[in-house]
């Protein structure tokens, strides 16, 4: 099914970046020889945030040589190294589109347990050094997956990966996925996703609002901003290129970006509390 060619490891370390000090164990580096790998960490291994990454349900990262071949070629460098995007396994094969929630997978005398894909942030940028990246990974559809820990053991580079069982739903990390990041996610498909139990109480609970939010819109009454019908359309759609034409200091820890179309064409009107944390102490503002 898959080749484990890396096992990278690292523990949290503060980093300066933008007259900060971030806090953050993205910085992993491949190990020789077998590591034991418990429910919450491989040996070794540490996370710097706990309300965004490790946990029962995020204990491993999983990013693919594949995607390794296709940032070098989108972003022109060749740089990189093993641990590069903060993954714990890089595997050949098991690809976002084919690993399904829920599968189980034995690696060395370890079993494991897919449970979501990666939600990235801001710390990627900083180890890539390429500010956009967590947009890009985003809208490339390239997020890579976290396994939980069903059976401790050791794995080692160069150990066999094998799927030994799969979830009834098959349903891919790439649909769930888009699920969260695409507009219109199909109500049946959030409804399919909400059935998978080892999907992440995290991406569960967003789905299910997802779906609250479709079921609040069908109505003829209510909010208008979750009634297609009754409301504006969307101002825009996925992506769109904006630019920080303003930063404003607010405290000692937090800074206000405003942002500007980059196109000259009209924005929404920010509503009350419309504003955005990046988790880095900056708050996106636009107009």
């Amino acid at each position: 099914m898959g080749r484990l060619p890396s096992v990278s490891v690292g523990l949290p370390r503060d980093i300066a970046w933008q007259g900060q000090t971030v806090h953050t164990g993205i910085w992993k580096t491949p190990v020789d020889g077998p590591r034991m790998v418990r429910r919450l960490n491989i040996d070794g291994d540490g996370q710097g945030d706990f309300n965004g990454h490790g946990g029962q349900h995020r204990a491993v990262f999983i990013h693919q040589t594949d995607s390794y071949r296709y940032w070098q070629s989108h972003l022109g460098r060749n740089d990189f190294v093993y641990g590069q995007f903060g993954e714990n396994f890089t595997v050949d094969g098991l690809p976002d589109a084919g690993v399904c929630i829920g599968d189980r997978y034995r690696v060395g005398s370890a079993l494991f347990e897919v449970t979501q894909p990666r939600v990235t942030c801001y710390r990627l940028g900083i180890r890539m050094n390429e500010p956009e990246m967590a947009a890009l990974v985003v809208k490339h559809g390239r997020p890579g997956f976290y396994f939980r820990v069903l059976e401790e053991g050791e794995v080692e580079a160069g150990d066999e990966i094998t799927r030994v069982a799969s979830r009834p739903e098959h349903m891919s990390v790439s649909e769930i996925d888009a699920l969260l990041y695409m507009p219109g996610p199909p109500r049946d498909r959030l409804e399919r996703a909400l059935r998978i139990p080892s999907l992440s109480v995290g991406w569960r609970r967003s789905l299910e609002t997802l779906l609250t939010q479709q079921s609040e819109g069908s109505v003829t009454t209510g909010n208008a901003g979750l009634n297609a019908a009754a409301g504006p359309p969307p101002a825009w759609r996925v992506f769109r290129p904006l630019r920080v034409s303003r930063k404003l200091r607010e405290s000692d820890n937090v800074t206000s970006l405003l942002l500007e179309p980059t196109d000259g064409q009209p924005i929404a009107t920010a509503l009350p509390g419309s504003s955005s944390c990046c988790g880095s102490g900056r708050h996106l503002r636009w107009r």
